[in-house]
């Protein structure tokens, strides 16, 4: 391979040549940050250092994967594999295990993911006779996790009066003791949770000097990225770790940090300086991603903020198209416009070229409907993850049971699971037997014949069993590779001939799930590249920790992404759509209460414009569908924000009195001597637009006969509302009753 520091811009080689001490490179959008941070590594290595003694946190899999194969292609030979790289979650489970004996945790402890975590707690709320609608299993989530980052134990939450006085006023005033039920549940179980995993770190290496000291001399030299994503924790934890050395690398861009709502401060890395008061700073600004029209679009808004690091971002890019900003009357023809917009941009049947990004999930039904209709392929991206699946879960819990079979949440999925003839009464008192006895259910199972429970006979001998299937599946675990115990577990569980015996195609897709999921174990085994032998507890340790992003699935590749502007960081398209440009929408309601929060969400649209590597498209609805009824909408504030050099403005609103087609929306036409598409309503042709001429609807009465495009031929029945929210009732021929919205039903009075 060619000298890889020739492939580096001056500004990056100064960046990687620099070993020693602190640094911070500030990387702009489309900067090459991840070539950076992979040469950096490369650099070291080839200079002789131990890549036992580095340590790369990064927020994928995915990207620590890439970047390490990347590595191996640098320095030859198999190097990466002895780095200590990864997400802050797996690299830290990976210490705490090492450690467990000390945090007096198992060492095969599992991990609960989000879906786990909510089921306990769900069960908490109901074992506790709670009002579920007070008690909401998110909320109580959130709070858990929100006192857990702020060291606040359960032991410790009485002792502040503004957090008891919040749930008193909420009417939750039992919050206290699910938090404490949770933990302790956790904790019988062998198991954590995510927030454990950075908590306990902390306090391993709090409460432990020898294993600070053990780790500070390991790490010699670490490199985070995307650093403003960091929350306190992992701040901490890496302030600690780095202490001795001081030999820390951390990179990111402050106007990316759009996380906050998960805990991410942004102060880290705008304090960075304050902590290694002799740090380098790098900036890398020249974006090798987008054209200039959006580079400078992007440099327009941010300068609004006042909170960060002054950079210039720039591009020897072509000029490009202007971004387009569209103007809709409702999500609905929102939605319309962008898929017949897509039809008309595509040529060479690459969807996976455009992107649609929204505020919320609740944005993407409108859009759904308008590609299915023109038969677009899309994927949702943050969706259902494989994972996540219920046949793909109860499969996953009994491999947790053959590694901990104190796992309450696997043992609640396992048990009667096939159904074996244990019931819901059975598996209650054995809850409440292992409460009254601060143990785990499984070790109630294991000492049932010694226990008076009032269970029968014929019970007690289907515990048995159950509890002799899960032992036989652990005496091999350790011997056996993951694919062959996995096999094994598939098939003596039961779940094989119950998925296989259902034919329906619901039931063929389950049973293709669990052939996936083992073919996934199969590629795991004979490819595992780790320290051990490839056993089923490693490939549930990388289960345990998968993102979002590690899910893609290879036949979800060529079609066009639907997203939030959360999940789309990282990630560049050749066409964007940024849909829901409205005030309330984006910047959200909830970002009026502070100067911080507006800047957050300004900075969430830097991240949204700087995806787009070629056309960037922003729409925005006068009318937007919410809460169940249609609701007058206003641009956002970030489009006046843009530099009007950039942008062209185009609107798409339609009056009762016109139609636009969809085959009319983009036409070709030379501007500025340039090729660009712009909609045939602005284009200069000698073509007359043809009108629909409408109804006056303003006075409809009762009784009178109407005309609707679909429904045909109908009477109006009754008429309630004013304004833009006035319905009409209309009984139509062979169909029935309707109520339509007047304002966009385009009803003809026939007489």
């Amino acid at each position: 391979m060619l000298n890889y520091l020739q492939e580096l811009n001056n500004d990056q080689r100064k960046a990687v040549e620099q070993t020693e001490g602190s640094s911070m490179i500030i990387a702009g959008a489309g900067s090459g940050k991840t070539r950076v941070l992979t040469y950096k590594i490369a650099h070291l290595l080839k200079h002789g250092v131990n890549p036992f003694n580095i340590l790369a946190l990064t927020f994928t899999n995915k990207a620590s994967k890439e970047m390490k194969e990347r590595i191996d292609k640098i320095v030859g030979g198999n190097k990466s594999k002895s780095l200590w790289m990864g997400t802050f979650h797996s690299v830290f489970s990976r210490i705490l295990r090492i450690e467990s004996d000390k945090i007096h945790y198992p060492r095969n402890f599992t991990i609960y993911d989000t879906a786990d975590s909510k089921s306990l707690i769900r069960s908490i709320i109901k074992e506790l006779n709670l009002d579920k609608d007070i008690y909401k299993v998110g909320t109580i989530q959130n709070r858990i996790s929100s006192l857990k980052n702020n060291f606040i134990t359960p032991n410790r939450y009485k002792d502040y009066p503004e957090l008891t006085q919040t749930d008193q006023k909420a009417k939750r005033t039992e919050f206290g003791r699910i938090y404490h039920l949770y933990v302790q549940r956790c904790f019988k179980s062998g198991v954590m949770d995510f927030d454990d995993l950075l908590i306990k770190t902390y306090k391993l290496l709090e409460d432990f000097p020898e294993s600070l000291y053990k780790y500070q001399n390991q790490f010699k030299y670490i490199l985070v990225d995307e650093y403003q994503d960091t929350n306190h924790i992992q701040y901490l934890i890496i302030k600690k770790l780095a202490a001795l050395n001081e030999n820390i690398c951390v990179v990111g861009d402050d106007a990316q940090s759009i996380y906050a709502f998960r805990g991410a401060n942004i102060q880290n890395i705008l304090n960075f300086k304050l902590d290694y008061p002799d740090y380098k700073l790098y900036k890398l600004e020249q974006n090798y991603r987008s054209t200039k029209n959006i580079v400078e679009a992007a440099n327009s808004l941010i300068k609004h903020n006042e909170k960060q690091i002054e950079k210039e971002v720039w591009t020897n890019n072509k000029m490009g198209d202007e971004i387009i900003i569209c103007e809709s009357s409702t999500d609905n023809d929102e939605g319309r416009l962008v898929a017949n917009t897509i039809k008309e941009l595509l040529s060479d049947r690459n969807y996976n070229n455009f992107a649609i990004l929204y505020r919320t999930n609740a944005q993407s039904r409108a859009l759904e409907e308008a590609l299915r209709k023109v038969g677009i392929p899309y994927k949702i991206y943050g969706g259902l993850s494989f994972y996540q699946r219920k046949e793909v879960k109860d499969l996953l819990s009994y491999f947790r049971m053959a590694i901990n079979p104190n796992d309450e949440e696997a043992l609640k999925r396992t048990i009667n699971y096939p159904a074996r003839g244990i019931g819901a009464t059975t598996i209650q008192k054995l809850i409440i037997a292992a409460n009254e006895n601060e143990t785990s259910i499984w070790d109630i199972i294991s000492k049932i014949e010694y226990l008076n429970l009032k269970i029968n006979a014929g019970t007690r001998r289907k515990l048995s069993e159950y509890e002799t299937l899960i032992k036989s599946f652990s005496s091999q675990i350790e011997t056996k590779n993951a694919y062959d115990i996995a096999e094994i577990i598939t098939k003596s569980s039961g779940l094989f001939s119950l998925l296989n015996s259902d034919k329906t195609p619901e039931g063929i897709s389950r049973f293709e799930n669990i052939q996936e999921l083992l073919n996934g174990i199969k590629d795991f085994t004979e490819n595992y590249d780790g320290d051990l032998s490839p056993i089923l507890s490693e490939f549930m340790k990388e289960v345990a920790l998968l993102t979002d992003s590690d899910n893609e699935k290879k036949e979800d590749y060529n079609k066009v992404t639907l997203m939030t502007i959360h999940a789309s960081k990282g990630l560049e398209f050749p066409h964007v759509f940024v849909v829901g440009m409205e005030e309330g929408l984006f910047p959200s309601m909830m970002s009026g209460n502070s100067q911080s929060e507006l800047e957050e969400e300004r900075r969430l649209f830097y991240v949204a414009i700087t995806r787009a590597k070629k056309r960037l498209f922003l729409s925005h609805a006068n009318i937007r569908f919410k809460w169940g009824q249609y609701i007058d909408s206003e641009e956002s504030r970030f489009l006046s924000e843009l530099d009007p050099q950039f942008v062209t403005r185009r609107n798409f609103a339609k009056s009762h009195e016109t139609e636009i087609k969809p085959h009319e929306i983009f036409v070709k036409t030379r501007a500025e001597n340039k090729e660009q598409l712009v909609p045939k309503k602005f284009a200069k042709i000698n073509s007359k637009k043809k009108y629909n001429i409408k109804s006056d609807l303003t006075n409809l009465q009762n009784g009178q006969v109407v005309k609707h495009s679909k429904f045909g031929t109908g009477k109006i029945i009754s008429i309630e509302g004013e304004g833009g929210n006035k319905k009409a009732t209309v009984f139509f021929n062979g169909i029935g009753k309707k109520q339509l919205l007047l304002k966009f039903a385009k009803l003809e009075i026939v007489k």
